[in-house]
């Protein structure tokens, strides 16, 4: 295929925008195993906007041997001959990653794989983009499928909620934490599914039916314990009534939010491209700011404003790693320690491991907090925020007037309690919720670093089991003395701040923890948070519906 040819095809196809390639690859040759724009036949950036991308899964089948995967969190490799992925590795080829923590190159190991491919096309199918979201966790293929087929599904598949309500409230759950990036894009379908243009002028603006569903939403973002029989009580009674079916769809949304603000930020996911603060294609000759010209001729609601709330990460992604005179435990240790676990049979008394998940409950308590609180938030997020003084309160200083017993898993958990009514008041969302929990748990390539054949279920579970500590759940069966042997504090610092308080996560904070992991092996410690807090959130949720049934 000659390159004018190849041009003229792409444009017409795909519309997108692309400065001339020095060489396109056509089916039968090989790429050679490198990092470098120019090895993989490419020369320039490419900004993707818009087409049936289905075309590339044809385009590029051809006997190009698979490349070696470097990332130690990719699939295991296969002898099957692997497209070149010539749209993927372009689509990552723009002057910002979509990751800030990422370098480009290192987005390049993408390419190869034809499941993440067939993954993010039908991401793209379902969305109209490829949000940065997605490209982040392609990482990890088998998760990313349960995640995009649950967010499809609670987003705009059947359901008893109307499509529009349904992305309002998850711009209610976003603006929690402050999150501009999932309220932009949220915005934009709401307006798509014909959703009300004055609703976005902020909460004042809605109807009593979604203002009433503030509450909950207020409570299981920050102090999940806190909610009670009387919160759904006031949804399902009166004038605006709503029914259970659909308090646990809202339920479902809010947490699956909330929680995604909290991979978003621990990520450092950056803006899309339509989006204040986003990569702008720019022609030769262009400085930053002219580029897109167009754009001023764009219609921008004055009630519908955009800001660029990305600065705290650009300003600290010039910030250096921290110095390696900061101490920190190294993976070795961190193996032999998990080895010594394993081989210790030493069974603690039904009392002891309750006060080890005491000690550990009141450590907590006492870590600091990364980054610093906003002193002000934009206009445009600020309209989706009530009562805004209401944040994360550590479940050890809990309000001691009010009796708020630690959640045992023991007498209400996912799989013997929650799965049960979530599917019996919202059809086939438990099945799966439960496929995309126990992937995040299980999920394993048996490396650490670069490090091979390790067991890593033991750090695995102590950081799952420690984020729901955080929220004041206990597993029964868990001996929480490990949680000290395996985390350090500087992870738990920055998992707790993730976790509560998403907003505040810098780069900085993100560089300072887990030096030795790969940047995937990091992507996979967010998503254990991102699950961990939805699971926690949904437990006291249904087991307050529950309660409330049985009243």
């Amino acid at each position: 295929m000659s390159l004018k040819l190849w041009h003229q095809l792409w444009n017409d196809v795909f519309a997108v925008k692309i400065v001339p390639v020095q060489f396109v690859p056509t089916p039968g040759t090989a790429a050679r195993d490198s990092n470098s724009s120019r090895d993989l036949g490419l020369g320039g950036d490419v900004v993707a906007l818009s087409g049936a991308f289905r075309f590339l899964e044809t385009a590029f089948r051809g006997e190009i041997p698979p490349r070696r995967k470097r990332n130690s969190f990719c699939p295991p490799e296969t002898d099957e001959a692997q497209p070149i992925g010539l749209f993927w590795i372009e689509f990552w080829r723009v002057s910002e990653p979509p990751y800030r923590n990422l370098t480009k190159a290192e987005l390049f190991i993408f390419g190869p794989f034809r499941r993440t491919n067939n993954l993010f096309v039908d991401a793209f199918l379902q969305s109209n983009r490829l949000d940065h979201v997605s490209q982040v966790m392609g990482y990890h293929t088998s998760y990313l499928d349960h995640f995009l087929k649950t967010q499809n599904f609670i987003l705009r598949g059947d359901g008893p909620l109307p499509f529009h309500y349904r992305h309002y409230i998850a711009i209610m759950a976003a603006g929690r934490h402050q999150c501009g990036y999932l309220i932009n894009l949220q915005k934009q379908e709401f307006l798509l599914l014909g959703g009300e243009h004055s609703w976005l002028k902020g909460l004042s603006s809605i109807p009593p039916k979604l203002k009433n569903l503030y509450d909950i939403n207020k409570i299981l973002a920050h102090r999940p314990w806190q909610l009670n029989t009387s919160h759904i009580e006031k949804l399902t009674k009166g004038k605006d009534s709503w029914s259970l079916a659909e308090v646990i769809h809202a339920i479902v949304i809010l947490t699956h939010f909330h929680s995604l603000c909290s991979f978003v930020f621990a990520c450092g996911v950056n803006q899309e491209v339509d989006q204040a603060g986003g990569y702008k294609y720019q022609m030769p000759g262009e400085t930053r700011g002219s580029a897109h010209p167009s754009n001023t001729n764009q219609s921008n609601p004055k009630d519908i404003p955009t800001v660029d709330i990305t600065e705290d990460w650009k300003n600290s992604s010039h910030v250096g790693p921290p110095s390696p005179t900061e101490p920190e435990v190294g993976i070795n240790t961190i193996m032999q320690r998990m080895k010594t676990l394993s081989e210790q049979n030493e069974e603690c008394t039904p009392v002891e491991l309750a006060k080890r998940f005491e000690s550990i409950e009141t450590q907590s308590a006492e870590l600091g907090l990364v980054g610093a609180e906003r002193l002000e938030t934009p206009a445009d997020i600020s309209c989706f925020i009530e009562d805004g003084k209401f944040g994360y309160q550590d479940f050890a200083k809990r309000d001691e007037q009010f009796d708020f017993p630690t959640f045992r898993v023991q007498d209400y958990s996912w799989n013997d309690h929650g799965y049960s009514l979530v599917n019996r008041l919202y059809n086939d969302v438990g099945n799966l919720l439960d496929d995309k929990f126990k992937t995040a748990q299980n999920l394993t390539y048996y490396t650490m670093g670069g490090r091979t054949d390790v067991d890593t279920s033991r750090f695995r579970r102590a950081i799952w089991n420690y984020i729901q500590c955080l929220l004041g759940i206990r597993h029964d069966d868990y001996d929480y003395g490990e949680i000290n042997h395996l985390l350090e504090r500087s992870l738990k610092t920055f998992i707790k701040s993730a976790c509560c308080y998403p907003e505040r996560v810098t780069k900085k904070d993100y560089d300072r923890v887990l030096r030795e992991f790969k940047h995937s092996e990091k992507v996979h410690v967010n998503l254990m948070v991102l699950e961990a807090r939805m699971q926690a959130e949904l437990l006291y949720a249904l087991r307050t519906v529950n309660r409330y049934m049985t009243n």
